[in-house]
C-alpha cells in the first residue's frame, strides 16, 4: 500500500510537494527543493 504524503518547506511552512511512500517507511524524508514562495531552493520535511 502507499499513501500520500506532504513536503513542506522549513522556512515558510507550505505544502509545496505532493509524494507517494510506502505506509510502513518510518523514516522522514527530507530534501532540498524549490520553493515558489520563498523563490529559492529550501530544505523540504515530510509531513505527518
Amino acid at each position: 500500500m502507499r499513501e500520500k504524503r506532504f513536503l513542506i518547506c522549513e522556512e515558510c511552512l507550505s505544502r509545496n510537494y505532493q509524494v507517494t511512500r510506502r505506509k510502513d517507511s518510518e523514516s522522514r524524508l527530507e530534501i532540498r527543493k524549490f520553493c515558489p514562495k520563498c523563490n529559492r531552493h529550501t530544505l523540504h520535511k515530510e509531513s505527518k
